[in-house]
């Protein structure tokens, strides 16, 4: 994974001046789009999209600084208007070309990203892999935005606002793994971009023949198999902690890599103000 991820930069930078296709890119490399785009932004700590725009706009800096009509720097870099180039300059830099060219800077210059993994070997994964038939999650959805730390407080409030006679009622429908009231994120940005929406729905796994009641919302999840992490501690930070450990850790240590489908937390137990908890984090898996 890191080899890629270091190629996929190396790519990056011959094709500043191309249209990149992500996808195309990832078939070079060997895997997939998703799984790319997801460990990059894991690991980079921003989206693909937005290391490609900095890069570019450090590039066409020196361009600004030069002799080169606008419009002809701004096709060169893919944008068709000097306007659209002005805007995209101006987000990186903070000011605009014309003040670049006038003054010669401010710059916000964007380094070539460098991954590197890191072995300590102090910290071991509580981890398995199973293979899971079809199955539907069932519940109550609503578009939420991704929040990397803390307490997501849309979530928080979706929960609240359901009544505590519905929770058993969920519960009581649930009848395969993961078990138990699970906590699920689906439709989430290939970025992983903080503030991107994605469907959150709390509930339950039943097998795909079991009915679904006509006043739940349902996710199909097809046959498939699952990286399941369990983790134990303060609530929600040691599952957040894991959760970025499968990226800076699990995956570039292992043979394996996500796929698309929805991302599942159970809770397995917890304290009663839920300071702290045991849960299960269920991510969709395929050999790399």
């Amino acid at each position: 994974m890191i080899a890629e991820l270091n190629r996929l930069v190396e790519l990056v930078e011959d094709r500043l001046n191309d249209d990149l296709d992500v996808a195309s890119l990832a078939t070079e490399l060997g895997t997939t789009e998703y799984h790319l785009r997801r460990m990059f932004s894991s690991l980079a700590g921003m989206p693909l999209s937005e290391y490609i725009r900095r890069r570019r706009m450090s590039v066409a800096a020196a361009d600004v600084l030069g002799n080169g009509n606008l419009l002809s720097i701004a096709v060169r870099y893919g944008y068709g208007s000097t306007e659209a180039f002005g805007r995209a300059f101006r987000s990186v830099h903070g000011v605009s070309p014309g003040d670049v060219k006038r003054d010669g800077g401010p710059l916000r210059t964007q380094p070539q990203l460098r991954f590197r993994l890191t072995v300590e070997g102090n910290i071991t994964m509580d981890t398995r892999i199973t293979d899971r038939p079809a199955l539907r999650l069932v519940g109550h959805a609503t578009r939420v935005p991704l929040i990397h730390e803390g307490i997501n407080p849309h979530i928080q409030a979706h929960i609240a606002s359901l009544p505590p006679a519905e929770h058993a009622r969920l519960k009581a429908l649930g009848n395969t793994e993961p078990a138990g009231l699970l906590q699920v994120s689906a439709e989430v940005d290939p970025d992983y971009t903080e503030g991107s929406e994605l469907t959150y729905l709390h509930g339950v796994a039943v097998t795909d023949t079991t009915p679904a009641p006509d006043d739940l919302d349902t996710i199909e999840v097809p046959a498939g198999r699952w990286a399941v992490f369990r983790t134990e501690g303060e609530y929600p930070a040691a599952l957040q902690a894991t959760w970025a450990a499968t990226a800076t850790d699990w995956f570039p240590s292992n043979p394996w890599r996500l796929r698309p489908g929805p991302s599942i937390v159970a809770v397995l137990d917890r304290a009663d103000d839920f300071s702290t908890a045991t849960c299960e984090l269920w991510l969709p898996v395929e050999r790399a």
